[in-house]
């Protein structure tokens, strides 16, 4: 029976010797070791990018803006329709068109 082993990759870093000194009593103090000190401080630090970057968050005023604008849009005004009808022009015209942009 064979048994699926999780891929690992391996992490190096040079840092200056009181940097290394910090992160040990860091680690020593949190009762892990700096490996895993400096694993789970870097996937905490790695998520908190990641959502600071890709969710949005709103207001309760700013939320009840949008869904008020996504319920009751505008009418569209003289430019934008100018540039629905350049878009339908342009993929109408589009001769290496993959897509069915018909109706």
């Amino acid at each position: 029976m064979e048994h699926a082993t999780a891929k690992q990759d391996r992490i190096g870093a040079r840092v200056p010797h009181e940097v290394y000194q910090t992160l040990c009593r860091a680690a020593e103090l949190s009762g892990a070791t700096v490996n895993q000190f400096l694993v789970q401080s870097a996937l905490k630090e790695a998520q908190a990018v990641i959502e600071r970057e890709e969710v949005i968050r709103l207001s309760p005023r700013d939320w009840n803006w949008l869904l008020d604008l996504m319920e009751n849009p505008s009418q569209p005004n003289a430019k934008l329709q100018a540039a629905m009808q350049r878009y339908r022009d342009a993929k109408q015209n589009d001769a290496d068109n993959t897509f069915n942009w018909g109706p």
